[in-house]
């Protein structure tokens, strides 16, 4: 890579030949008012230009030399063709092997749990001194450590995101809005202590685990490694396991909900206030799954959105969103006519259940209201005696209990629940009962189902000093009591469940297997995205990185939109396996790019989860894949070259099972592999013999840069690096400038992901120079910008053939430029 200046020294002509003729021109027009150079001598000046650039190009990168070294051991490399139907299927059994050791962990949790409840005899007078996440290591004025405090060692780990926690024992957190020693926290922080074992055991059998949990009905969260829970500016700590996805899905089945609110004339003031609050709490126990509408009553209905009137809508986290600043809208006047509400929430509902629309399973009607005056009987004998498929769920909002047997028959001949909901502060622990009943068929059947969550931000990671800003996935299952008296009630203790980083999961469709433009990408069977390298969750608040409203309802339509017709998104969403091709415009270079590519894409579903993967081949260079073969001694002796690096995203070898492999870096590891000092590593032996084969063949590189740097004519001023890459992720590079001198401070350094082998992508230089012919160099300015100047970068691939097949062996070298213009 070459940093050419145009300040000063010997070569300031060369390089300052296109500038002038900018100027120059420019300058005859505004004096003269026409051209004064002719075209003839333009393009002579242009050619010449381009010849001196291009010898600058070769030179300094050293592209023909690494070609003729490609070029050489043809003959002893083969390519083999890329089957995107096996590989897709392959990746697909990974991954269904891997999330199965977590589905296993989840349901020896969900047993041990059950049956520490069924020994565990309810203690009205339990005392208990429970590790509280947040009291553990602090002390009082004296210096005594605080109840449910305690001393908690916490060391940092690299495995859970270089967090200190506790691997030998989880702790409790428990929400500012419940008391840490109500006797029903206290009672089940006691049986829940059998975890302890289960959570470490299932770490030792799968050490791939992250974060393991159970969240119990009254509020607590057991959580395991043990952490520091810090709480919020004002010392207050929100986060109630109760209100996660995980929870409601694992805890209830899909579900249709009608909100039905009254906004009549007695609503106002608080009691709108308090409503407001309820329904913006039933919507955030809803999800993907579930399905609502919101109808606003005073003696007329009209629906909050009057785009939704007669149906319900899909309550994915836009839908709910919009309904909250609907809601936050509502005004009260006149007076409240329940009886028709009702009835248009009971014809909404029976219309999309004999349409074969909605959740297909259980069917609600929220009612918020103050009272309920009419004789409003023959409704429910007209739309739901005697089955009563619909559930009545009734909030009886203020402190006024005039009408409050009214709203409890309501509920309770409709098989729904009462409640009371007479502060703000009332309503979350309320609103949280209908799930407890929604429960009760899963119960009694003990229905163990296994969930899946949609993608989401690391919640716990985020209330703690870590700030992981990963995408998870979780794997919850629902915990029930299995005591005999209680057997008839119904009882949900709660949940339990594990979290899997979706980058870990993607971590089994390695990149180097898919070629320089492929990837691979994850959907729900909502459409939803999972994973994809064009998901870009986080926007930039001033310095810190904040997750997008709506990260995590990003449709698969919206990132691969030249699937107009949605053919691709329809087969996947239905679990399909097939395989289709698109003609695609591609962006890089951070969008100021595009690219014209022809794409081949092969999906198929995961077996036992919601989950489709769809990988992505590129026509040309993506078809194919080149082999070669060195000594595992010829091969390590350049491996270990200082100008040598490899991809540190890429697994080479697995560094995140054994504990004492953690601080390994990728390099590392592959050569303590390679030496026989760690033979028990698992390492990916094709990618090893990739990497190894390049190293060797791009070992000449080192000396000839090398040389150059030593030539006694001196160096071009302005070339800063030369580098390569190869498809087994390994690059080399020379610095011709020091860090002092170069423009270019950050290039290739690990804060430059966009030039660098990543987990989603190539290099940018790569991609670029793989879509130019083998030894032609495209130039191009990236956007990156610095008082000093730009920096330029030319580029160019080199490739292997053998018969009639060839493949890219790597982007190389490439020259970075960078023209300080001076101005006075």
């Amino acid at each position: 890579m070459n940093r050419w200046s145009w300040g000063s020294g010997p070569h300031r002509g060369r390089l300052m030949m296109l500038l002038w003729i900018i100027l120059s021109s420019s300058l005859c027009r505004m004096v003269d008012g026409q051209m004064k150079i002719s075209p003839e001598t333009v393009q002579k000046w242009a050619v010449s230009f381009s010849k001196e650039i291009a010898a600058l190009s070769a030179r300094y990168s050293g592209a023909k030399l690494l070609q003729k070294k490609y070029k050489d051991v043809e003959a002893v490399v083969k390519i083999e063709e890329v089957d995107g139907e096996e590989l897709v299927k392959k990746f697909a059994e990974e991954m269904e092997e891997m999330l199965g050791r977590k589905m296993k962990s989840v349901k020896r949790l969900a047993e041990a749990a059950e049956d520490a409840d069924l020994y565990h005899e309810y203690n009205e007078t339990l005392e208990f001194e429970y590790f509280n996440s947040m009291l553990i290591n602090k002390v009082d004025e004296d210096g005594n450590s605080l109840s449910l405090g305690g001393e908690f060692a916490l060391e940092k780990n690299e495995h859970f995101n270089k967090l200190p926690v506790n691997t030998q024992l989880s702790n409790i957190q428990v929400p500012t809005n419940v008391y840490n020693r109500d006797t029903d926290i206290v009672n089940g922080a006691y049986m829940s202590e059998a975890l302890n074992d289960v959570f470490i055991d299932n770490f030792k059998k799968d050490p791939t685990l992250t974060w393991q949990y159970f969240g119990s009905a009254t509020g607590f969260f057991r959580l395991y490694p043990g952490i520091q829970w810090i709480p919020d500016e004002n010392g207050v700590v929100t986060f109630d396991c109760r209100n996660r996805n995980w929870y409601i899905q694992a805890a209830t089945s899909p579900k249709d909900v009608v909100i039905v609110v009254d906004v009549s004339g007695s609503m106002k003031g608080l009691r709108l206030t308090i409503a407001k609050h309820t329904i913006n709490t039933i919507l955030d126990t809803l999800g993907e799954n579930d399905f609502v509408n919101i109808i606003a009553y005073s003696d007329y209905v009209r629906y909050v959105e009057p785009c939704f009137k007669g149906t319900l809508v899909q309550a994915d986290l836009d839908n709910r969103e919009h309904f909250k600043l609907l809601v936050d809208e509502l005004h009260v006047k006149g007076e409240g006519k329940v009886k028709i509400a009702m009835k248009e929430s009971f014809k909404i509902l029976n219309e999309v259940a004999a349409l074969g629309q909605g959740s297909l399973c259980n069917q609600a009607i929220m009612l918020i209201t103050d009272g309920a005056m009419e004789d409003f009987q023959d409704v429910f004998e007209e739309f739901n005696w005697p089955e009563r498929r619909v559930r009545v769920f009734t909030y009886l909002i203020g402190r006024e209990m005039t009408f409050a047997d009214n709203v409890k028959w309501i509920a309770c001949n409709n098989k729904g629940y009462y409640t009371h909901v007479s502060t703000l502060a009332d309503v979350q622990e309320n609103v949280m009962e209908y799930l407890h009943v929604l429960s009760r068929p899963m119960v009694i059947n003990h229905d163990h189902d296994i969930i899946w969550t949609e993608a989401y931000m690391d919640t716990v990671l985020f209330n703690t000093q870590a700030q992981s800003l990963l995408l998870m996935t979780s794997v919850a299952m629902p915990v029930f009591s299995k005591k005999e008296e209680t057997l008839s009630h119904g009882i949900l203790l709660g949940v339990v469940g594990t979290d899997v980083a979706l980058r870990e999961l993607m971590r089994l469709a390695p990149r180097y297997k898919l070629g320089v433009h492929g990837y691979g990408y994850l959907i729900t069977n909502n459409g939803y995205i999972l994973s994809h390298p064009d998901l870009r969750p986080l926007y930039k608040e001033g310095k810190t990185l904040k997750p997008k409203p709506n990260y995590n309802s990003v449709d698969l339509a919206e990132v691969e939109w030249e699937d107009t017709e949605e053919k691709l998104r329809t087969a996947m969403v239905k679990g399909e396996t097939g395989t289709l091709s698109l003609d695609v415009r591609t962006s890089v270079d951070k969008g100021t790019r595009v690219m014209f590519l022809k794409n081949d894409y092969f999906h198929t579903v995961i077996n036992e989860t919601p989950f489709s993967l769809g990988i992505v081949l590129t026509r040309g260079y993506g078809e194919y894949i080149f082999i070669g073969n060195v000594s595992v001694e010829e091969g390590l002796h350049d491996l270990l070259a200082p100008d040598l690096t490899i991809a540190s995203e890429w697994t080479y070898c697995e560094t995140d099972i054994d504990p004492a492999h953690r601080k390994l870096t990728q390099l590392q590891a592959v050569v303590r592999y390679l030496t026989g000092k760690e033979p028990d590593l698992d390492c990916d032996v094709q990618l090893l013999q990739q990497t190894l084969f390049d190293a060797v063949v791009t070992a000449p590189m080192e000396a000839y840069w090398t040389a150059l740097m030593l030539n006694a004519s001196g160096m071009e001023e302005g070339v800063e690096t030369a580098f390569m890459g190869t498809r087994s992720g390994l690059m080399r590079f020379q610095r011709y400038a020091g860090v002092e001198k170069r423009v270019g401070k950050s290039f290739l350094t690990s804060t430059d992901k966009e030039n660098m082998f990543t987990l989603d992508h190539f290099p940018v230089w790569y991609r670029r120079a793989s879509e130019n012919p083998a030894g032609q160099f495209l130039y191009y300015m990236p956007r990156q910008e610095t008082r000093a100047g730009r920096i330029v970068i030319a580029t160019t691939s080199v490739t292997v053939t053998v018969g009639k097949k060839t493949a890219i062996a790597g982007a190389h070298p490439y020259t970075k430029i960078h023209p300080r213009i001076h101005t006075t």
